[in-house]
């Protein structure tokens, strides 16, 4: 667990009534209509911070934009809302609202708010604002998924995270390509595809095809998943076929849909000979269905 980061705001507690909630959602939403800028003193700032615990969803929505107009000024009140607000639905409106100003400098605190918040909605709104960060958030999403105490879905988000990421931070995802830690490569490997598809990134596709060989089973999975998405059926499928072969069953099955999707008709052969063989009953079900797929597409 993180310990909790400090943050220079004076939390007077602010209340509002439903009526009162309407009458300053209304006159936020001429104001922003209007293209006029809300008020940005503190006052004003922990009322529509009040907002975001209303019922009403598009009450909520009408104070988050408001906020997010704010900018900068409202980041205090915003982060301590996220984590110090007994109320669930601030926290969550928190989160997406920090996503909304758009600055760093709540990255810790929503990082905080991902690995120690016990609300699953929080955990996936923070990590959903992390994403938009991107080289600023790599490093630290890498911390959730080498935590013991990070939970499946905490690391699941984390994963997820890296690979919305993706091209945002080259850099930043190739290095974590490298890592030491198996956790880490596997997830950056799977957020390479988006650099490699839209940037044409020669290096991360070099560290794509080199991670099939990777001696965590986990990394040769994900870059045989990710093989399946390149649009070059005559460069992914001779590696793609070496992978049937792998000593982990998951890999050989991800092998089998990536062919599949790449509509490899050339790897039909290597298919069948591997479907004489194979043990494993889920890897059995996908090579047989690949198999038919293919042939099917080659019969027409």
């Amino acid at each position: 667990m993180e310990d909790h980061p400090q943050i220079n705001f004076n939390s007077e507690e602010v209340e509002l009534t439903k009526d009162e909630a309407s009458k300053l959602a209304k006159e936020l939403k001429r104001q922003l209509r209007n293209g006029l800028r809300p008020k940005s003193d503190q006052k004003s700032i922990q009322l529509m911070v009040a907002g975001l615990g209303d019922s009403r969803g598009l009450l909520r929505r009408t104070f988050s934009e408001g906020l997010g107009v704010v900018g900068k000024a409202a980041l205090p009140a915003l982060r301590f809302a996220l984590l110090n607000n007994p109320n669930v639905i601030v926290r969550r409106a928190a989160a997406k609202t920090l996503k909304l100003v758009g600055d760093p400098v709540a990255v810790p605190d929503l990082l905080h708010a991902l690995i120690n918040d016990l609300d699953p909605v929080v955990q996936a709104s923070a990590a959903a604002a992390m994403a938009i960060f991107g080289e600023e958030s790599v490093e630290l999403l890498s911390t959730v998924l080498i935590n013991e105490q990070s939970t499946a879905m905490q690391s699941g988000l984390a994963r997820w995270g890296m690979a919305f990421i993706g091209r945002k931070a080259p850099e930043a995802i190739r290095k974590a390509a490298k890592s030491k830690r198996i956790e880490i490569r596997a997830a950056a490997i799977a957020a390479l595809g988006d650099q490699i598809q839209s940037l044409d990134d020669v290096e991360a596709r070099k560290l794509v095809f080199n991670a099939l060989n990777d001696p965590s089973a986990d990394v040769r999975a994900e870059a045989t998943t990710l093989l399946g998405r390149f649009d070059d059926p005559e460069l992914t499928s001779p590696p793609l076929c070496n992978k049937l072969n792998d000593s982990d069953p998951v890999v050989r099955r991800n092998a089998a849909l990536s062919l599949m999707k790449s509509k490899s008709l050339k790897a039909i052969t290597a298919l069948k000979e591997r479907a004489l063989i194979e043990q494993e009953s889920d890897a059995s079900k996908v090579i047989n269905l690949a198999i038919r797929h293919l042939s099917n597409l080659n019969d027409n």
